[in-house]
């Protein structure tokens, strides 16, 4: 253990813990005890001092113990004499800066100084923390940390890093990020060296930040990399079903499973180093680019604890190669598992460039939206009629186009494989989206015949053409199922007569489709599909999918299973015979039933597929919507995610959450998919669509068609009208009076409790 590096984690917690009791005081004598704290949508209070302590900070007031158990961690700064500094002291001093650092930003926020101003900044995304009008992010939402779940799980976002300083110049600093950008790695940065940051690099090199782009900037100082350790706290809270006080269990479920390290850019000061400290608490690396004391395994982390890498020594014929060398160092020191595939295009390309916005100023072509038709379809074909790698332009190229101008076009694409299906089809064709969106400079939105693609400046500029659409296609096909697919051929078609011929052909398959699938049942099936993907973060809880079912995340439906089972067949997604039918209307087989006590390590002992009062499904946390029963309405209310607001049961959608997921059963409570709202057999047991009283109203909009459905087959074609959401009424008793003045057909069914 090095004595430098624990002198100066031990001084720098002490520091940090004086300005926190400056702080406490500042806030006692100006605020009151009793004035509120709190980070902004989230359900875990202060989520660090939360998990740590399990203290619930609500007020001022409620952080004067916290500063109690913070001065508990502190030890002596070791004498001259001293050169064994004990490694526990050090760990302690972490823990206790972070509770400090959390405790600061909190009161930050009382007093209006979080989030940090930045002038001139715009974010890639908009957030109560950050509106795009020159502020940066503060805490992540509850909501983007649930909408990341799903990515942190199948292994699309393998971990996360902590950038803390500035780097060398602001080129190193872009080739660091479009780095970890490439390799799908989440990126959170804090701190300064001498009053610059890499933020401020980043932002003169016109880089996008923000959550939709996996760049995420907490402020300028090193106080706020606290909200990185936040973000992994609420992992464990939030997957891993975890509750607050369990601090042994939280840091091991970090060690284990958030693949996370911390990255220090430039001079490493006495507040680095007791953050640092506090990392390798949750298993979380250090690695330097500058040279400081090395500390090498003791078990705490699962590999080197801190790494020196002094920038201007890492082999590299330039300062960008030396860049480069040091992101894999971390990747290496953490034990990240990354998931590459190279795809032949001359811009860079990975899932984080899934977010980018192509924007009016910077647009040189687009196809689809308002000005132009643009579609896509993918469909199976013979063998011998599909030349693997083919890519095909029928029509002018971009070159053709004026710059920002619009043209029609479409994307066809053909593949063949001895395992290939049509149920298939629309599984593959769906991920033309993602596919297409990771490459940079390229924005991707809809599908089928409401596709809208738009090219960049910058990526016209480095020689992307059409034909690379193509190459990405190929590509990735062959990388994410090629245990189904042998050949993929892609056409583009910028002529208008082949573009009108062939989008015809195109609504044809579609309707065929939609008809298909409609007509696919529950009872027609003789096996259902597990999906335990979000094990590795929320270890007890199981989906199981059926046609009329669709996974809790809304990504994964029977087909979607059906098709990873036969890309894997073992991985997350197997096959459930249903064995015997138990009880029809709850939907009980025995199969599932079995399964589910396996999976869930027992903790599960049986699951009802049609009911919210007995024995619902668990969820992890990935869920786009929670429904919950209101008892006073006999009816169910359904939040979705993006719906900040308040609900009738006097909770948000963060605050349910905890109840709602982490693999816990709780009858009258369960996360769903939104596309499950429109099944026939949703909350069949207990009297199905009627049984809604009050809905997210963005649920309304974007689903309006499909929900008009659901309730034309509930037999109350009105039903939407009698449904209330957030713009009628957040208050249980005015939500009655609304339903009763409806004329709401819960009122008068049997009761549900």
């Amino acid at each position: 253990m090095s004595r430098y590096i624990a002198t100066s984690a031990l001084r720098g917690a002490r520091n940090v813990t004086r300005e926190a009791e400056a702080w406490l005081q500042k806030a006692l004598q100006e605020k009151g005890k009793d004035a509120k704290v709190a980070f902004p949508n989230t359900a875990y209070y202060l989520p660090t001092i939360l998990g740590l302590t399990g203290q619930k900070v609500e007020t001022v007031g409620d952080l004067i113990p916290v500063m109690d158990q913070i001065r508990c961690y502190l030890h002596p700064v070791p004498a001259e004499s001293r050169w064994t500094p004990y490694l526990g002291e050090t760990l302690d001093a972490g823990i206790a800066t972070l509770l400090a650092m959390e405790t600061v930003q909190a009161l930050r926020y009382l007093f209006g100084d979080q989030p940090e101003k930045f002038p001139g900044f715009r974010l890639a995304q908009k957030s109560e923390s950050g509106d795009g009008g020159g502020y940066l992010n503060g805490p992540i939402d509850d909501i983007q940390l649930r909408s990341w779940g799903i990515q942190l799980v199948d292994g699309r976002m393998p971990g996360f890093a902590a950038i803390v300083g500035c780097a060398k110049s602001n080129q190193v600093a872009v080739k660091i990020i479009r780095e970890l950008q490439r390799r799908n790695i989440l990126t959170f940065l804090a701190g300064n060296v001498n009053g610059r940051s890499i933020i401020h690099q980043l932002h003169e090199e016109g880089v996008e930040m923000g959550y939709d782009t996996y760049i995420v900037p907490f402020g300028t100082d090193t106080l706020s990399a606290i909200y990185a350790i936040g973000f992994a706290t609420r992992s464990a809270l939030t997957f891993g079903g975890m509750k607050g006080g369990q601090a042994r269990e939280i840091l091991l479920y970090n060690r284990q499973r958030v693949f996370a390290f911390v990255l220090a850019l430039g001079e490493v000061d006495d507040l680095k180093y007791a953050a640092a400290a506090g990392a390798i608490s949750y298993g979380f690396p250090a690695i330097a680019d500058t040279v400081i004391p090395e500390i090498h395994p003791t078990g705490v982390t699962q590999y080197e604890h801190v790494i020196s890498m002094p920038f201007n020594e890492i082999p590299g014929k330039d300062d960008l190669e030396r860049a480069e060398k040091l992101v894999q160092r971390c990747i290496e020191v953490r034990g990240v598992k990354i998931k590459m595939t190279e795809v032949p295009i001359p811009v860079p390309y990975g899932s984080a460039f899934e977010g980018e916005v192509v924007r009016k100023a910077d647009l040189r072509f687009e196809s689809g939206g308002k000005r132009s038709r643009a579609f896509e379809y993918l469909y199976m074909a013979p063998m011998d009629k599909v030349e693997d790698g083919k890519v095909e332009l029928k029509g002018p190229d971009l070159d053709s186009v004026p710059e920002g101008g619009a043209m029609d076009m479409g994307i066809v694409v053909e593949v063949a494989g001895r395992k290939m299906q049509e149920d298939f089809e629309p599984v593959l064709e769906r991920q033309i989206h993602h596919f297409i969106n990771g490459a940079s400079g390229v924005q991707h939105v809809g599908q089928r015949d409401i596709t809208w693609i738009r090219i960049s400046k910058a990526a016209y500029d480095k020689g992307f053409r059409l034909e690379h659409l193509g190459k990405i296609l190929h590509a990735r096909f062959h990388a994410d199922f090629g245990a189904i697919v042998d050949k993929v051929q892609v056409t583009i078609y910028t002529d208008p007569a082949s573009v009108n011929s062939m989008l015809q052909v195109a609504r044809e398959a579609y309707n065929k489709r939609n008809t298909r699938l409609a007509t696919m049942v529950d009872e027609d099936v003789e096996e259902f599909y597990s999906c335990t993907l979000c094990q590795s973060f929320a270890p007890n809880h199981v989906c199981v999918v059926s046609p009329e079912r669709v996974g809790l995340c809304g990504a994964y439906s029977w087909l979607d299973c059906k098709a990873s089972y036969q890309i894997n067949p073992t991985g997350p997604n197997q096959p459930i015979p249903k064995g015997q039918l138990l009880d029809p209307v709850k939907g009980y087989w025995s199969g599932p039933i079995e399964f589910v006590q396996q999976a869930s390590h027992q903790q599960v002992q049986t699951v009802s597929m049609y009911s919210i009062m007995e024995n619902p499904m668990t969820a992890c946390g990935c869920f786009e919507c929670i429904v919950m029963v209101i008892p006073e309405a006999n009816g169910v209310m359904v939040l979705s995610r993006e719906d900040p607001s308040m609900s009738p049961a006097g909770m948000t959608f963060s605050t349910l959450a905890g109840t709602a997921g982490g693999g816990l059963q709780t009858p009258g409570i369960m996360g769903v998919g939104k596309y499950y709202l429109t099944s026939k057999k949703f909350l069949s047991a207990d009297g199905g669509f009627k049984r809604v009283v009050w809905m997210s109203s963005i649920l309304k909009q974007t689903m309006a068609e499909e929900l008009k459905k659901a309730a034309e087959y509930a037999g109350e074609p009105d039903l939407l009208d009698k449904i209330a959401d957030e713009t009628i009424c957040t208050d249980v008793n005015d939500l009655v009076k609304f339903l009763e003045e409806k004329g709401h057909p819960a009122l008068t069914m049997d009761p549900l409790m």
